[in-house]
């Protein structure tokens, strides 16, 4: 194994293009701060790899040759704050060091295309060329160097970058895109409700990629929801650990509350009694840990406990804002992203969570806040709250 030195290029590295970051203003080196330490997070397990940020670039070097790339590349591309993915080739500040990088380092993307262009930035002025002119001269060694390949500066198959930066050149092909958002952590801490179904997953990978850091809870009726509907839970949330990062699933026991609801509630009512229960356990969660919001999968109008009405008697027994990412989504857009972020299968397994516990034939729709005091007068709320909240199990799910 040989070690990187700060003179010799490494033979690849991966470039982070920042998207909305770069228009932070004064903030901007604390969210770039932060999207280097989650970075350096998730590489730990593929190698020993250098980090750093100039000039909107996020530069991913490897300090040995034992670091696994492909890894590395597949973990940053899930990596939020980043807009483009690039494996990269550093090489010397010359036209002629530029076009031999190019020809060698992308040869068998050159040799699978018909068509190509180039296309050049470059930050560093000194540099005798302008991008136009080191555009020029690269397509035009490379037309020579590949003949079967043809200019086409509107639709080519690949495009060769060549960006003329501080401290090297570098040349890569076609960046995949990033996952866009912001880094987690820069939108505070949350807590997500997640169920087993389509919607929460989705929720909570859309707050994520706006800067929230997450952890779950879920609510477990065990008997009447078996082992494996916990283990496809904490599957999915396994799933949302290359987006979101380390996460943390408290499993709450819901059962002695359902089974109170049903001896001492009307029918009609069971499900809202159930998520306001719900929404007051989560926030004693967001309390411990010091989190400043809530998180649902809940679509307009998609359930009938899902209407305005519904929604604002479940909001009224907590504090701490609730947040409804996918709330104008219908479900075809939902399963869209879920099968994007690759939570679509395990949410369709058929394991049944608590919601479906003792649904009530004729659910309630239009909910006055009145009539669901008036039924938890006959219960000990605070008492069942408690009692949930200490047999709490946490798991802890890495990426």
């Amino acid at each position: 194994m040989t070690n990187q030195t700060a003179s010799t290029p490494p033979a690849e590295l991966i470039l982070l293009k920042l998207g909305e970051v770069v228009l932070k203003g004064l903030n901007r080196r604390g969210f770039e701060e932060r999207l280097i330490g989650n970075a350096k997070r998730r590489l730990k397990k593929h190698g020993t790899f250098k980090v750093t940020s100039r000039q909107s670039i996020v530069y991913v070097e490897p300090l040995s040759d034992s670091c696994d790339m492909d890894g590395a590349y597949d973990t940053l591309c899930k990596l939020f704050g980043v807009v483009g993915v690039s494996r990269a080739k550093a090489c010397e500040k010359t036209p002629e060091a530029i076009f031999a990088a190019a020809a060698d380092y992308l040869r068998d993307d050159l040799l699978a295309a018909s068509t190509f262009k180039v296309e050049s930035k470059r930050s560093d002025k000194a540099f005798p060329m302008n991008s136009i002119q080191l555009s020029q001269y690269v397509g035009g060694e490379l037309d020579e160097a590949f003949p079967h390949l043809k200019p086409d500066m509107h639709d080519p198959d690949v495009t060769v970058h060549c960006e003329v930066r501080d401290f090297a050149a570098y040349v890569h092909a076609n960046p995949a895109p990033g996952a866009g958002g912001l880094p987690v952590g820069m939108g505070g801490r949350a807590v997500s409700l997640l169920s087993g179904g389509i919607d929460s997953p989705v929720a909570s990978w859309m707050m994520a990629k706006r800067g929230v850091a997450l952890e779950m809870v879920h609510f477990f009726s065990y008997p009447y929801t078996s082992p494996e509907a916990k283990d496809k839970v904490l599957q999915l949330a396994q799933l949302l650990t290359p987006w979101c990062g380390r996460l943390t699933v408290h499993v709450v026991p819901f059962t002695e509350i359902q089974e109170e609801l049903r001896r001492s509630c009307p029918e009609p009512l069971f499900t809202l009694l159930m998520r306001r229960f719900m929404m007051r356990i989560s926030e004693r969660v967001a309390q411990r840990i010091g989190a400043h919001g809530l998180v649902t999968g809940e679509s307009l109008g998609q359930v009938a406990s899902q209407t305005m009405d519904a929604m604002a008697v479940t909001n009224a027994v907590v504090d701490l804002p609730v947040f409804r990412p996918v709330v104008g989504m219908d479900k075809e857009e939902i399963i869209r992203i879920a099968r994007n972020i690759g939570t679509f299968e395990t949410s369709i397994l058929p394991y049944e969570d608590c919601c479906t516990v003792f649904t009530p034939r004729h659910p309630k729709t239009h909910p006055t806040r009145e009539e669901l005091e008036e039924a938890e007068t006959k219960l000990d709320v605070e008492g069942l709250i408690r009692k949930a909240v200490d047999g709490i199990e946490r798991v802890v799910m890495e990426p």
